[in-house]
């Protein structure tokens, strides 16, 4: 789960759920995890379906769809690369097939890569105008560039053309961001009412948000009620295992985040999950354990594959105040893409730790511009400013972000602490 995004490739394939989907590869040479014997009769029927129609485009839209359900299902972005692989394929045999670019910029939203599926966001709005998918994709990429204004622009579009799970969920994300949490709560609690009841993954999927807009602001109780529903309606759902695990580890239950971060690690080891695991481990005393687990996120792809994410370890490392000169590298590359809120504050941070304050506070207020109810940004805003000599700013900073999510992070929020009782 990577720190500055949100994945809406599960509300984004519901609109493709009455495809067909395909695929290009045999299906005996695809690992398919277990209980995925659905995805592998869909595989074997898109595959079919090339084989009688190669030039046609259904059984490239049926293959990639069944990929990129994996995907969603299994929290394994590797059947992201396979269904941009069918896609492309199918786009060379059908270049002008407006299901399959939807496809394409799907799975580049999935994998970051933002500016790519923004152009072929405008590039279909030019054919279809008034098409509530191509509105989504254009919201979710403006927003994970930083263009916050069109990104509402677009999400009111979406909203107005058709208001359902989707469109609920994206103007959720929007009101979270401008610091509205009862707006977004009153959208997600929509988002999860209206999903399609065919479709199990992306009902958990909105109510896991819904517990991560309460885990931001600091409300346990509610958080874990709704990861609960999640995992009843999808057992085992790794993005409500690590919601979950999480937030018990703020509510004290060690014991418990341990074992339910355990079990999210086993599903999907992605690396937020890996380091939290890390940080309980340490906090239990089980320093070995904790030693491993940091060493499992620093052996990045070959421990964890395609789950693993540089740009959080560059937050990690500014965190533990080593790697400085690689951390900035890093973070000052990422902002060069993508100038969202998320890259403006991890570039602020490995400011701090190079001892560059100016620019740390130049980069900390774009980070805070939209005045989301953030604490870690609040914290490292605070930093921040102590670092400056700056005392009632800090002290007004820190305050914010402990009121926000009183233990947004197991080992900084008592560092806030510290540090106010100094102020």
């Amino acid at each position: 789960m990577r720190y500055r995004s949100i994945n809406f490739l599960a509300i984004l394939v519901t609109f493709f759920l009455s495809t067909s989907c395909s695929n290009v590869a045999n299906v005996a040479e695809v690992d398919l995890p277990a209980g995925s014997a659905a995805r592998s009769d869909e595989i074997r029927q898109a595959e079919n379906l090339i084989k009688k129609m190669p030039d046609g485009p259904a059984g490239y839209r049926a293959l990639g769809m069944a990929y990129i359900r994996l995907s969603r299902e299994t929290g394994d972005p590797s059947y992201n690369q396979k269904a941009l692989t069918v896609i492309d394929k199918g786009l060379e045999v059908q270049p002008g097939d407006q299901l399959l670019k939807k496809l394409k910029a799907t799975v580049l939203l999935a994998d970051h890569g933002f500016a790519a599926a923004r152009e072929i966001g405008q590039s279909l709005e030019q054919e279809l105008p008034k098409d509530p998918f191509v509105m989504g994709i254009l919201t979710d990429a403006n927003a994970e560039l930083g263009d916050y204004q069109e990104a509402a622009k677009y999400a009111q579009k979406m909203v107005d053309l058709r208001p359902d799970s989707q469109s609920y969920a994206r103007a959720a994300h929007i009101r979270s961001l401008f610091g509205d949490h009862k707006g977004a709560v009153e959208m997600y609690i929509l988002a999860a009412r209206t999903a399609d009841p065919a479709d199990v993954e992306a009902q958990a999927w909105c109510l896991a948000q819904l517990g991560n807009e309460y885990w931001k602001n600091g409300k346990y109780p509610e958080s874990l009620r709704a990861y609960d529903e999640s995992l009843q309606i999808f057992p085992e759902y790794h993005h409500a295992l690590f919601g979950k695990g999480r937030t018990l580890a703020s509510s004290g239950d060690l014991p418990g985040a341990k074992a339910t971060l355990g079990r999210a690690q086993q599903k999907a080891p992605m690396i937020d999950t890996v380091l939290l695991l890390g940080d309980v481990y340490q906090k239990l005393g089980e320093s070995e354990a904790a030693s491993r687990q940091y060493a499992m996120a620093e052996a990045g792809e070959e421990k964890l594959g395609p789950h693993y994410d540089e740009h959080r370890m560059a937050l990690l490392w500014a965190d533990q105040n080593r790697n400085l000169d690689r951390a900035l590298e890093v973070a000052l590359a990422d902002y060069a893409q993508i100038k969202d809120i998320y890259a403006s504050d991890i570039l602020a941070w490995c400011y701090y730790r190079n001892g560059r304050f100016a620019e740390a506070r130049e980069q900390i207020a774009l980070a805070m511009r939209l005045n989301t109810r953030d604490a870690r940004i609040r914290y490292h805003a605070g930093m921040i400013e102590l670092a400056l000599g700056n005392k009632s700013a800090a002290k007004k900073h820190l305050s914010e972000s402990l009121s926000i999510n009183p233990v947004f992070d197991l080992m900084k929020s008592e560092s806030a602490r510290e540090e106010l009782a100094k102020l």
